[in-house]
Parts: C-alpha cells; sequence; structure tokens
C-alpha cells in the first residue's frame, strides 16, 4: 500500500512539473482588464463612435493583451469627479473635461482662451496636443496622458434671442472655464455645471441658456428646450482629456505601452474629425427638426465681443505666472499653432 501511494504522489509531481509551464503560459495570456469611465449618455456618438473606435485601436494594436471595457454616463464616476476617480484607482481610465476642475489645468486653459480663433475641434485638439507635449505641464503628473483632443467652437443657444451685447445683460447662462469669464464681462450670468445637468436646468427654467458645441443639440437633446443658436465670436473652446491611473500604467509590459502610445498619438486628428463632423450634423439637424432660428451678431456686435475677449488673455498670463509658468510662452505657442492648423483644418461650421 505504501509503495502504490509513493507511486501515485511520484506520478503527481510529474504531472505538475510537465504542466506548470502551461499554466503559468495560460496565465501569462490572460488580457490586462481595464475600465474606462466617460460622463456621455450611452447613446452619444463619443459612445458609438470615439471611445469603441479608441479601445478596438488600442486592443488590435496590443495583440489582444489589453481589454478595455467601457462604462458611459456616469455609470462609474460623475462627469465632476472622473480625473480624481482615475488618480484613485476608482477606473483604470478616464475621460473628462479639464474645465470641470477650474484653475487646476492652467497650461490646457491657454488652449481654451476665448479670442483665439481655432475654427474646428480637429484644430483645436491638435493645439491642446502640441502645446501639452511641449511643455509636460505638472498639472497631469499623477496620471498617464493618452490623448488631449477640443471640442469647439460652441455657440450659444437660448430660450430667448440674443442679438447684441445688450441682450446678454443679466441671462443665466451655463458655461465652463474660460467662457464663463468671458460672458460674465458681457454682462451675463455664468452659471457652472456638468453637462449631465444641463437638460433639467433649461427644462425647469434654472438657467436661460447655454454655450456649448452644437453636438449637445442633438446628441444631449437640448434642441428640445432651446429656440436659438447665436453664432457667437470664439468665446467657447474646451480641452477634454483621456488619461490613465498612473499605477496600472507603469505595471503595463513596455510593448503594451508603445503600442498604446502609438494609437495615442495618431488617435488626436481621428478624434477632432468625428467631433466636427457630428457637430455640423447636429446644427442641420436641430433647423430641420425644431426649427432652431440662426441669429449672427453683426459686425460691430462682434468687434465689441473681440474687445472684450482681448483683456482676457492678459488676465491669463497674469494668472499662469504667478503659478510659476511661463504663461506668454504657453499663449504665443497656442496662438501661433491655432494660425497653422485653422488654415488646413477648417470649420464645419463655416456656412452658420
Amino acid at each position: 500500500m505504501k509503495k502504490v501511494l509513493l507511486h501515485s504522489v511520484t506520478i503527481a509531481i510529474g504531472l505538475c512539473c510537465l504542466l506548470g509551464p502551461f499554466h503559468s503560459a495560460a496565465a501569462a495570456a490572460d488580457p490586462i482588464k481595464l475600465s474606462y469611465a466617460n460622463f456621455f449618455p450611452a447613446q452619444h456618438f463619443t459612445n458609438t463612435k470615439q471611445f469603441p473606435l479608441w479601445i478596438k485601436e488600442v486592443e488590435e494594436a496590443t495583440g489582444g493583451k489589453v481589454k478595455i471595457t467601457n462604462y458611459p454616463g456616469q455609470t462609474l464616476l460623475e462627469a465632476a469627479e472622473i480625473y480624481e476617480g482615475v488618480v484613485r484607482g476608482t477606473a483604470d481610465l478616464g475621460h473628462g473635461s479639464a474645465a470641470y476642475s477650474r484653475n487646476r489645468f492652467l497650461v490646457t486653459e491657454g488652449s481654451e482662451l476665448p479670442g483665439i480663433e481655432f475654427g474646428s475641434a480637429t484644430a483645436n485638439s491638435l493645439v491642446a496636443w502640441e502645446t501639452y507635449k511641449k511643455f509636460n505641464p505638472a498639472e497631469y503628473s499623477d496620471v498617464k496622458v493618452m490623448y488631449l483632443m477640443a471640442v469647439g467652437p460652441g455657440f450659444l443657444y437660448s430660450k430667448k434671442p440674443v442679438r447684441t451685447l445688450a441682450d446678454l445683460k443679466g441671462m443665466r447662462i451655463r458655461a465652463t472655464g474660460p467662457g464663463a469669464d468671458a460672458l460674465k464681462a458681457m454682462g451675463a450670468v455664468p452659471v457652472a455645471m456638468t453637462m449631465p445637468e444641463v437638460y433639467e436646468s433649461l427644462s425647469k427654467g434654472i438657467i436661460d441658456g447655454q454655450m456649448a458645441p452644437p453636438e449637445v443639440l442633438k446628441a444631449w437633446r437640448q434642441a428640445e428646450v432651446t429656440k436659438y443658436i447665436t453664432v457667437i465670436p470664439p468665446i467657447y473652446a474646451s480641452v477634454q482629456y483621456s488619461v490613465m491611473n498612473l499605477a496600472k500604467w507603469k505595471l503595463l509590459p513596455e510593448d503594451v505601452k508603445q503600442a498604446i502610445e502609438k494609437v495615442n498619438e495618431e488617435f488626436v486628428l481621428k478624434a477632432g474629425k468625428i467631433w466636427d463632423a457630428e457637430m455640423k450634423d447636429s446644427v442641420d439637424w436641430a433647423i430641420k427638426n425644431h426649427r432652431m432660428e440662426v441669429i449672427r451678431f453683426s459686425p460691430e456686435e462682434t468687434a465689441k465681443c473681440m474687445a472684450v475677449l482681448q483683456a482676457m488673455k492678459q488676465e491669463y498670463i497674469t494668472k499662469a505666472s504667478a503659478k510659476g509658468l511661463p504663461a506668454k510662452e504657453i499663449l504665443d505657442f497656442v496662438i501661433e499653432r491655432a494660425a497653422v492648423h485653422s488654415k488646413t483644418q477648417h470649420s464645419p461650421l463655416e456656412g452658420y
């Protein structure tokens, strides 16, 4: 009996030795699973086109070593909590708006300043990305940046017509980032809130309108609760980020990191193109399906706006310089790159 038992143990040990490498290989082949949080509704084009495309490209570029699950509509993190949620590791990856963390991303804010003519989401995205790479800002030091992109230019959507600066006086307008400061200087009352809060606020009369890219009319259904589209000077620009938990990033194999970096570098342009196409479609849809009226500022009113916006550039330099940043160099770089990219990446909204 003892011989039989000893023989059985010997066989078992031998099998473990033989199967061990196969078990290790199988474990090594298991994909790295990552969660990706965003605040856009599940039916929004970012969740049907942009994020699925990036995820697909990352998974293919890494040869299936990475698998990403997308969590849309604030199901994993609230809009204003995405950045900190990624830092904490609540989500491995997150896509959010820099404007929801006011004065935290001052280098990025240079690519959102009113008065700079970016013209298209694509041009603004390229400028924001190039600015990030040139200045390598410490404001993102607690995450790994995947890519930056921009979602402008924006218009003003309201329940009553806005044809002049005087019409803006006293109106409660949802706005974020530097655009909120611009509206305040023009006599409006800026109200800060995340995009998921806007529809209800408009429908209940809590706010009189909002300033945003025109995708909100269709993708966020805001054409249902506004009547007028005012084509304003370059007041609105908004940079968004896709970032990864830093500790999670450091654990990735080097070949996986390199593959993701290549996808990121090429994706900035793709994301901008997606937004430009959707913004034009949204305006056309709102006019056709909700009979929204398009209003354009006269040259005189536009000149008044631009005078207000010019002063904001100096305010940015003062604020960012006080934080030890090369503010004028940042602003000069943004303006120079905006002039370059706006020549080749034309606005899809030029006809409005």
